[in-house]
Parts: C-alpha cells; structure tokens; sequence
C-alpha cells in the first residue's frame, strides 16, 4: 500500500451518502457541465476556516450522518452543517470548534435533530484528483469522486501556514421552515396568475424523491395557463421548474444544464443553503424577494 506524504482519511462507513465537496467547478455550463460543489457552501467553507484550511478546500460532505472514519496521521479536524452527536474513539466531541485527533483515532457521527448535510473539514483538505478544477462529486454527471464507501481512503493535502485563531464558531439553529426567496421567471407568463401567490402562501414538502439533483415537493399544484411543450432551455441552481403534474421541482447543485419545462421563478442563490439542509419530510415555504432583501 502505498504512503500518502501528507496522510490519509479511511472511510469505515458512509451512512445514507457521503461524497467529496469543494466549492465546485463554476464556468463550465456552456460544456453541459453544471457547478456543483457542496449544497450548503457556508457550511463547508466555516469547517474549513476552523482547521486553517482555505475555504476552498475539498471536505467530506455527510448525509443525514452515520459516517465513520479513521485518520492514519495525527489531525485537526472540524465538523459544521447540520449538528450532530459526534465522539472521536468514544469520546464526545461538538460541533463548530477544531478538534484535535490522533492517528489511529475513529470519528463517528450520529443523526442530525435538524438538517440534513454536515461538513467534516481536516487541516489540508480531502486530496481527491481533481476534474475540471474541482474534486466535487457531481452525481447527475458522474464527475469526481465516486460517493465514498467502506474502505475507500483519502489522501490529504499539505497542511496551510498558519494556525486558526478561532477555537468555536457561534452559529444560529437552522430554522424549524426555512422560506426562500424567489424572483419570478423567466417563464411566469406561462402560468396562471394565481399560480405564484399560490406558490408564495402555500406549504410544500420536500418528499422522498429529493436528492442533490432536485428537491421534488409536494403542495398545491400550480396552475398553467399554456400547455404546450416547451424546447430544452438552459437551467440555473435553484430554478424551479413546473412538469405536467403542477408540482414544482426545485433544482439544486447536481441540477441538469437544460430542462423541458417552465420555470416559474428562481430561489434566491443566498436562500439554497437553507433549502439543502431540509430533510424529505420537512417543509419549505416561499415568498416574493423584493429590492431591499
């Protein structure tokens, strides 16, 4: 086997997914190549801010917890996103703070109460071979990493200059309904009038069928006003685009390039990361973004 100069990270268990995220690979849309990177960007760059790292730096993105991992190098590591319980060889260790393990040591976290996703940043950065600039799993596309499973190692990059002046982050609880911000069209026109106030005062669910592609939600139908076909048209993170059924599908960071049907508004790009963090199950509410959000 060989030895990685800078160490490595072994994945013992995955939980429900797991996958290498960065920032993503921006700029590429024109090649049908979409960003992707970690649903909830604020997250993975405070991980990393915690342990030294550039924001930048790939982290193990987890969700819906039940990760387990082994370090064969001493390291410093930080967990943020959704909270969890978390023990490093059984000993129990927060959320939003560096901690310090040993080689040999094992992290394992639990569920999260609330949220979804939760970020494990580690002083140098997941070493991934990067595609296209970035080591981010895209798993509409199939670029990057492959999702983690058991055994699989990760090396770890050269350590940073410089040692993080912060020992704990305060950060607020993600809300119990999160309400995003949307910004009408580019394809309003094609719906009845009533259709986006029905949007903005209406419940949805994020139900099972929902994944970093999409999040497919379940409410009120909205209601179309034209109901021929539409050609394929460039779609944009956070686009939400209405099929025959009348429920909406809010396209999210592994998002396809183009798209068939009308988009009826856009979230807010600053409003995504409260929407990558609900769980199916959980609800979403919207409302109109105006100038002096």
């Amino acid at each position: 086997m060989s030895v990685d100069p800078h160490g490595s990270v072994t994945v013992r268990a995955p939980g429900s997914l797991a996958t290498v995220q960065d920032l993503g690979r921006p700029g590429y849309a024109a090649l049908g190549v979409t960003r992707s990177g970690a649903a909830d960007p604020p997250a993975l760059r405070l991980a990393n801010r915690l342990v030294g790292n550039p924001e930048s730096c790939a982290a193990i993105e987890a969700t819906f917890g039940g990760l387990r991992v082994e370090f064969d190098t001493p390291v410093l590591l930080a967990l943020a996103g959704a909270e969890v319980p978390a023990t490093v060889s059984g000993r129990a260790i927060g959320m939003h703070a560096p901690v310090w393990a040993e080689a040999g040591d094992r992290l394992s976290l639990g569920r999260p109460g609330r949220g979804l996703r939760t970020y494990l940043a580690v002083r140098g950065g997941i070493a991934a071979p990067p595609t296209l600039g970035s080591r981010s799993t895209d798993l509409l596309s199939g670029l990057g990493p492959a999702p983690l499973t058991e055994g699989v190692r990760l090396p770890l990059g050269p350590r940073p200059d410089g040692w993080p002046v912060v020992d704990q982050a305060p950060v607020a609880p993600l809300p119990e309904i999160p309400v995003l911000r949307l910004w009408p069209g580019p394809r309003d026109d094609w719906f009845d009038p009533a259709a986006l106030r029905l949007l903005c005062t209406s419940d949805y669910e994020v139900t099972e069928q929902s994944n970093r592609v999409g999040l497919r939600l379940a409410g009120p139908p909205l209601p179309r006003l034209v109901a021929r076909e539409l050609p394929s048209e460039g779609m944009v993170r956070g686009a939400i685009q209405v099929p025959p059924s009348g429920l909406p599908v809010l396209f999210h960071v592994d998002h396809p390039v183009t798209g068939g049907y009308p988009v009826i508004a856009v979230v807010d790009e600053d409003d995504l990361p409260s929407a990558a963090q609900v769980r199916p199950g959980g609800v979403i509410r919207f409302r109109l973004a105006t100038d002096r959000d």
